[in-house]
């Protein structure tokens, strides 16, 4: 058992200093059949203290803003538990879950959280703030899952340019699956998860406002894709997830979910745009 979290003292932004955020809920079974309908999975494969699924737990303990605290590009205004960062965009960057113990499905679990890094530096593109989240989810005094988050603000609005021609074909000697995901798809997701972020639903903000070619798939959406292309090939229990951004997807344009076992038994995988640019990394561990 981990040692009770506690916020880190030394960080600071301003007059914004770390705290500890704690919330309890169910994992709701109604919640993880919606999420099952939107992969096109039997939601009658889900039943009351069933193991959750690697990763459907994004599907909880998400922030919660009432509308007049929402910018202008959907995000909640920082401040309270994310400092206040001036610097514009914001992508998430990447994330490492360690699974402990499975959540159980339709009973009560809770989570804490703090952010446990800041840092500012100055890139090619100018400057940018490097933040990292930690977070406990526990279930009846048991740790299940620790999940560190890492988040991105950068200080430009550059014009993206649309993905090229398509030039990628899967190696045979990997697994895979094409995803082309639709408008629709996306705004499914987006209110599973409470993300009103307008880059994954509203075009034309994102389009004629933050300059990309088109909307945008969730970093964990992804992820998620990759984590779910390792379940479908294989039963033994996930020990730990972790991904990183290097490009993003966007929709209409066709990406692959790809990966394969490794010599020493874990299973690396890429999300691979259609022109042959790799947008995700990960990686999963078993026991």
């Amino acid at each position: 058992m981990k040692q009770k979290m506690k916020k880190n003292t030394k960080i600071s932004y301003g007059d914004w200093t770390p705290h500890l955020e704690s919330s309890t809920e169910q994992i709701d079974l109604t919640q993880v059949r919606k999420l099952a309908g939107v992969l096109n999975i039997d939601e009658t494969a889900f039943e009351p203290e069933n193991d959750l699924p690697p990763m459907w737990h994004w599907l909880f303990f998400l922030h919660r803003s009432t509308t007049e605290n929402i910018g202008e590009d959907g995000h909640p205004k920082r401040g309270g538990f994310f400092p206040p960062i001036k610097l514009q965009r914001r992508m998430f960057a990447g994330e490492r879950i360690v699974f402990h113990s499975p959540l159980k499905i339709g009973l009560p679990a809770t989570r804490t959280g703090t952010i446990v890094n800041l840092e500012e530096k100055v890139g090619s593109k100018g400057p940018m703030i490097l933040l990292s989240a930690h977070y406990q989810i526990k279930q009846d005094e048991v740790l299940c899952i620790e999940d560190t988050h890492n988040i991105v603000y950068l200080d430009n609005n550059d014009s993206t340019p649309a993905p090229g021609a398509d030039s990628y074909v899967p190696p045979n000697n990997k697994w895979y699956k094409k995803y082309k995901v639709d408008p629709v798809f996306l705004f499914r997701y987006s209110a599973l998860s409470f993300n009103s972020h307008r880059i994954h639903y509203d075009r034309d903000y994102t389009v004629n406002v933050e300059k990309y070619p088109g909307l945008i798939v969730h970093g964990p959406l992804t992820a998620l894709l990759l984590s779910e292309l390792v379940r479908s090939k294989t039963n033994k229990p996930m020990k730990s997830f972790s991904f990183r951004g290097q490009a993003p997807i966007f929709e209409p344009w066709p990406f692959y979910a790809v990966g394969a076992p490794s010599k020493n038994g874990e299973i690396n995988l890429e999300a691979v745009r259609n022109d042959s640019v790799i947008a995700m990394t990960a990686t999963a561990k078993f026991d």
